[in-house]
């Protein structure tokens, strides 16, 4: 598991994120998610939908991992979305 994944555990644990469609969108509409993980395998619909919203709120994507591999850094199951909502962290996943 590379460095990002591990460190995406680490910000689930400190509250440093938010996972779901529907839970990541209603933080962008609140302006609290500073950027975005997708799956890479995630349906075209959610895709369109994720990519549309973080457009308007002007958040950044990154779709380089599947949903497995999401999932399992942050030990849930099925997670296609991923919001980090804490700057900090972000300066961390970044690095």
């Amino acid at each position: 598991m590379d460095k990002i994944l591990s460190n995406l555990g680490l910000c689930n644990r400190a509250s440093g994120l938010v996972s779901g469609e529907e839970i990541v969108c209603d933080y962008l509409r609140k302006n609290k998610v500073v950027y975005i993980f997708l799956a890479s395998d995630a349906s075209s619909n959610t895709k369109k939908m994720i990519l549309n919203k973080a457009s308007y709120y002007n958040v950044e994507v990154c779709e380089s991992y599947s949903s497995v591999e999401l999932s399992y850094a942050i030990g849930k199951i099925n997670r296609m979305v991923l919001g980090i909502t804490n700057k900090s962290f972000l300066k961390i996943l970044k690095k």
